[in-house]
């Protein structure tokens, strides 16, 4: 009797064993099969064991477990309401934000309504090089596109699952500096991202190579240049991609050796001050007519009082600026660069947003916003100071299975995002995960659509911070324009775009692309 009882209980093991391996549903239970099940079980009654134990919904970090939960079940398409009320302390809160409602909002559309867009659509309120005349100009369909996020620092099919899921939704799906590679070419428009390393469009010595990245625009479906000066999350220091984690489609893609660690330098070789890189990007911007623009974090001013100064006396400017705050970062950095090096985004953004607003240029630039700005009240700010797009990164990966596992630097990923090992790798779907990714961003599009009209506006980039307040320890609550020193309608596109975008918004004008 024990034999059968035995052998029944390892036969269900083995259909475990193997319905797991198979199946792409899940790519925690595909590689680890049968013990993957216990972190959804912990997962099932872990609000129950966590009103005794280990921490609250709001503790953990970078991303807290309702953060997470909220995009997890925004992928699924799953319910991501929550129950019983806020559980966060709204009496002495620290940096708490409140959205600001109206008595009388705007309606709000439902599956069943005539007016109903079921992909939320919310098209950039400027054209991307349109006020310098780009050939190629045109005005990015979606304000919540894809950060830069490498293939090489991330997996062949997580890099596949994003520019999938970019397609779908109608994003942009920005490449990150290591180039642009095969899993970028599945339907999704990219923004290339070039930089210290210049990879893609390198010589055998590490400099810029005009050739070979002509030849890159031609052959792949880019729709802008973003040069990058820094990142949030280790800005000053350059970036490292470990030797082993540089396969031979790394190294043939990069332009780099295989077997030595791929080290970008901390600064460009095209170009050493903002006279000079504005002569590098009027040149690709002239070579190739697409939009060109920059991304760094903020730490002092004085570039971007040079810069403004430069665009305001000459002919020459960045298309854009991508504005990275010090809580950004997907991969890995020093902890003291991580945690202690740049500004924050609100700071970050508010800052150079008004060093342009004080010089008259702040019309003529397309501001995006990154860094943590993946949540429906994080991003709706973001458009308040200033910003036309807001790009997610660490927020996408969780939408295609990442479990904030923070073993990105180790080449160990257990969901098969931040690593090349072929085992963890084959474990993410990148059809099931686009989708996923895809559901996220249009909810996300949702949550910006219906937040915005609670306010009284039909599309985020028409809220100003008068919409917000941020509540302080002892309820203390100064004013936006006092706490960032913006001027009334800051933050605003100006009155032409503000009439061309809400008649596009609903539905008087087509998009043009």
């Amino acid at each position: 009797m024990a034999y059968w009882i035995f052998a029944g209980l390892g036969f269900c093991l083995l259909a475990v064993i193997i319905y797991d391996l198979l199946q792409t549903k899940h790519a925690i239970l595909r590689n680890f099969p049968v013990i993957g099940h216990f972190r959804y079980l912990l997962e099932a009654v872990g609000p129950e064991l966590r009103q005794y134990i280990v921490t609250d919904n709001n503790e953990e970090r970078p991303f807290s477990r309702d953060q997470r939960r909220w995009v997890y079940a925004s992928s699924k398409l799953a319910n991501n309401y929550f129950g019983f009320g806020t559980d966060n302390d709204l009496e002495t809160p620290a940096n708490h934000l409140i959205v600001k409602q109206v008595m009388f909002p705007l309606p709000i559309y439902h599956s069943c309504d005539a007016e109903f867009d079921p992909n939320f659509s919310l098209p950039c309120a400027k054209v991307l090089g349109g006020k310098r005349g780009r050939r190629h100009a045109f005005r990015p369909k979606s304000v919540v596109n894809v950060s830069a996020m490498s293939f090489g620092s991330l997996s062949a099919p997580a890099i596949e699952a994003l520019n999938r899921g970019s397609q779908i939704a109608g994003c942009l799906h920005n490449t990150g500096e290591g180039g642009v590679s095969r899993y970028h070419l599945h339907g999704g428009e990219l923004i290339w991202q070039i930089g210290t390393g210049y990879f893609g469009c390198r010589d055998p010595q590490g400099n810029f190579d005009l050739q070979m990245f002509l030849d890159t625009v031609a052959a792949h479906p880019i729709r802008a240049i973003e040069i990058k000066l820094s990142q949030g999350a280790k800005p000053g220091l350059g970036g490292m991609l470990p030797a082993a984690k540089i396969s031979r489609e790394i190294s043939e893609i990069r332009g780099i050796p295989m077997g030595v660690d791929c080290a970008s330098p901390n600064n460009h070789r095209a170009f050493h001050d903002v006279d000079s890189m504005l002569d590098f990007v009027e040149m690709l911007a002239d070579k190739t007519g697409l939009p060109v623009g920059i991304k760094s974090a903020v730490g002092e001013l004085a570039f971007w009082q040079k810069l403004a100064e430069a665009m305001s006396t000459s002919d020459r400017g960045v298309d854009f600026i991508t504005v990275d705050g010090g809580e950004g970062g997907t991969g890995a950095a020093p902890l003291s660069f991580s945690d202690h090096v740049s500004l924050p985004f609100k700071l970050g953004m508010s800052r150079v947003y008004r060093t342009f607003a004080e010089s008259g240029l702040h019309q003529d630039i397309v501001f995006i916003g990154s860094g943590k700005l993946g949540l429906p009240e994080s991003a709706l700010f973001a458009f308040a100071l200033g910003c036309d797009l807001v790009n997610v990164g660490r927020e996408a990966m969780l939408s295609i299975g990442c479990i904030q596992a923070q073993r990105c630097h180790t080449g160990h990923c257990p969901a098969g995002i931040a690593t090349q090992n072929r085992w963890l790798m084959r474990g993410l779907d990148p059809t099931s995960k686009a989708a996923r990714m895809a559901n996220y961003v249009v909810t996300l599009r949702k949550e910006l659509t219906h937040l915005s009209r609670a306010c009284g506006v039909c599309h985020p980039a028409l809220l100003t911070c008068d919409h917000f307040e941020i509540l302080h320890s002892n309820l203390e609550v100064p004013s936006m324009q006092e706490l960032y020193h913006y001027e009334p309608n800051w933050g605003l596109p100006n009155p032409q775009d503000a009439e061309t975008l809400t008649r596009l918004v609903l539905g008087d004008v087509p998009t043009k692309t």
